[in-house]
């Protein structure tokens, strides 16, 4: 056995490929070139050349219009009444200019290339990547003929339409940042100051907690041990679908729990704001504002389900894992004379998301 071994070692090491077994044969597919160059409508009339520049600026001009459209539907249409018509129609308007600003300049674009830049093609030759002294020329001098074959340079009225038009599809993007805050009015000058708007909710002392989305006043004796409840405050449902609706539901929306009194140690919770072993904090997370709506009753942990921020109900809602970088914002309840869950105050600190001016 050991002999066959060494005997088929000694084949492998001994044998060398034979040069006829490797034949150099032709290409059996032939580099057919580049088909013959056929000439465009625009190459041989100059009056149809004339007409496709006249083309091109004239979609870079609507692209402008467009634009401009766009901005002015904003300030035209505003959505501050919270009705849905109006929502609808500023939506409608300003989608409308910014998608005929986007749609024209790359017709445009489209366009002068098809139409008005030149068709030849060219052949480069594959060389090594290496850089070399003549590469910087070559790279200006392709610049250079791209240019001139463009008609870039020389053709003002498609270089300063684009320009335009390019400098204007950005601008409704930026109008559009203006809707990120409401507007201030002379009543309430705070009204457009995001950080004054995040510190106060609709929370207010005898405020009642009411079930969402019934509206319905909650017991004590009604919330059931290892229960969590979505909350709304009562007189939420005194503003309909007027302004703010929306807004101030999502501010004041509140998880309410109840737990076994021995749950809540006194060094880790403020009992004050407790009755009888239930508690009620804010539902909206305080890493990016996603809902924190999943509790587990035998840990009494609370997890938000967009980035696993996970809080502890029995120590004051703090953080014991993921990205959220405070505890959940506590609502201080009690209960008034008929039995039923009220607030004690709003919120002692912002709801939401962290940020810098919290504090």
């Amino acid at each position: 056995m050991a002999h066959e071994e060494d005997a088929l070692e000694h084949e492998r090491a001994s044998w060398k490929p034979s040069p006829g077994l490797a034949v150099a044969v032709p290409d059996p597919v032939q580099n057919p070139g580049l088909p013959p160059h056929r000439a465009r409508m625009t190459d041989k009339d100059p009056a149809a050349m004339a007409r496709a520049v006249r083309t091109v600026y004239t979609l870079f001009y609507l692209s402008l219009a467009g634009s401009i459209w766009a901005i002015a539907a904003y300030m035209l249409f505003p959505i501050e009444s919270g009705r849905i018509v109006d929502i609808r129609n500023n939506n409608l308007f300003i989608g409308l200019g910014i998608g005929l600003a986007l749609l024209a300049l790359g017709l445009g674009a489209i366009h002068w290339t098809k139409a008005v830049m030149s068709d030849k093609e060219f052949i480069e030759a594959r060389h090594a990547t290496r850089g070399r002294d003549t590469t910087r020329e070559g790279a200006v001098q392709a610049f250079r003929d791209a240019n001139e074959e463009s008609g870039f340079g020389r053709r003002t009225a498609i270089r300063g339409s684009l320009i335009a038009a390019l400098a204007a599809s950005i601008l409704p993007g930026i109008t559009l940042f203006r809707g990120l805050a409401p507007h201030s009015t002379d009543a309430n000058p705070e009204l457009g100051d995001p950080v004054a708007l995040l510190k106060q909710t609709m929370w207010k002392e005898g405020e009642r907690l009411a079930h969402d989305p019934s509206g319905e006043p909650i017991r004590a004796a009604d919330v059931t041990l290892g229960s969590a409840v979505h909350v709304i405050p009562e007189s939420l449902a005194e503003l309909g679908h007027s302004e703010g609706y929306l807004e101030e539901k999502a501010k004041a929306i509140v998880l309410l729990m109840r737990l076994l009194p021995e749950d809540l140690p006194a060094e880790h919770n403020n009992l004050d704001w407790a009755y009888d072993g239930i508690v009620a904090y804010s539902k909206v997370c305080t890493h990016v504002g996603c809902p924190v709506a999943l509790y587990e009753q035998q840990t009494h942990h609370l997890l938000c389900p967009c980035h696993q921020s996970q809080f502890d109900v029995s120590r004051s809602a703090a953080v014991i894992f993921g990205p959220a970088a405070r505890p959940l914002p506590q609502l201080p309840i009690t209960v008034d004379a008929e039995g039923y869950l009220v607030a004690k105050s709003d919120f002692t600190e912002p709801v939401g998301p962290s940020f810098w001016e919290r504090h």
